[in-house]
């Protein structure tokens, strides 16, 4: 079972008053419903979907339903639950048509209309498998929009983009697909998506940690180096004289302890010589040797 199908399944088994119930299912049929002949039919691939969606035709409108189950056995063989009726229909296209001031009613009937939509046409990829991502597909850009303008009030940054079939409104940020699982009401969902989330956030975490660690030591690995090179032009030029007793000694320690940061350095420095030094005046002093160097290198240039 996909991620999306078991938040799905647990959508139809939360309970709603009968006017989101009513919003839900008309958002559901506008995105879905194909009428023809004076007919509406809808197809739905989930049973869950299914049951719930015939439950809320007839509690909300009590009109005869006809349900067929058709079988498609194209790659892997799945069901097909057509629910299809030809009361009341003039009803539910007014009812549908006014979901277009959805903006305009209270947080939780806006709620109820993305639960329709989502049912109908949205997913959520497995954060286990996968990178966070939240999506419905829908046939035309007017749909797209008015679900995006919804998500929007509801404090979601969605993005509409258009598709090779229709128009895909998504969300990226993992947080906001959390609290949209929580909108939903799928509980056991959500508690799964959050323990992958926290999981995910601290094994990425660690490993920025590790990555900064690492370039921290090839840094001061690189320092070294440099700090030693000319530490060793000096001595090969016969400059080391040049400079006074505190930066000698910082050479002589630098010297015996190659790999050592320059932090470490000024602590074995304080510690075994009972002159405190600090890292700063460590920076410093090699800073002089720098400079003596690249006077040198410049009067053997000219």
């Amino acid at each position: 079972m996909s991620f999306t199908t078991r938040i799905k399944d647990e959508i139809t088994k939360t309970i709603q008053n009968d006017i989101a119930s009513r919003i839900e299912l008309l958002s559901y049929m506008k995105l879905s419903m194909v009428e023809d002949s004076n007919k509406i039919s809808l197809f739905i691939e989930n049973a869950s979907v299914a049951r719930y969606i015939f439950k809320l035709i007839k509690q909300t409108y009590n009109i005869n339903i006809n349900l067929t189950i058709r079988l498609q056995k194209k790659f892997n063989i799945k069901r097909i639950f057509i629910l299809s009726f030809s009361e009341k229909i003039n009803i539910l296209k007014e009812e549908i048509k006014d979901l277009e001031n959805i903006l305009n009613n209270t947080e939780e009937e806006m709620s109820a209309y993305l639960k329709g939509a989502f049912l109908c046409s949205g997913s959520i990829n497995d954060p286990s498998k996968s990178k966070y991502h939240l999506e419905f597909l829908v046939n035309y850009i007017e749909d797209a929009n008015l679900i995006n303008k919804v998500m929007h009030s509801l404090n979601f940054n969605s993005k509409v983009i258009s598709r090779d079939k229709g128009y895909m409104v998504y969300l990226k940020a993992s947080e906001e697909i959390s609290d949209f699982i929580k909108l939903l009401g799928a509980n056991n969902s959500l508690f799964y998506y959050e323990d992958i989330r926290i999981y995910r956030d601290h094994k990425n975490m660690v490993n920025r940690l590790n990555n900064c660690e690492q370039a921290n030591i090839e840094k001061s690995m690189k320092t070294c180096k440099e700090q030693l090179d000319n530490i060793n032009y000096l001595i090969k030029h016969d400059l080391i004289d040049l400079l006074d007793d505190k930066i000698k000694l910082v050479i002589e320690y630098r010297i015996k302890y190659p790999e050592t940061t320059m932090n470490e350095l000024a602590n074995i420095i304080s510690l075994e010589t009972e002159n405190k030094v600090s890292k700063s005046c460590i920076n410093h002093y090699f800073r002089k040797i720098k400079d003596l160097v690249n006077k040198s290198n410049s009067k053997n240039e000219n």
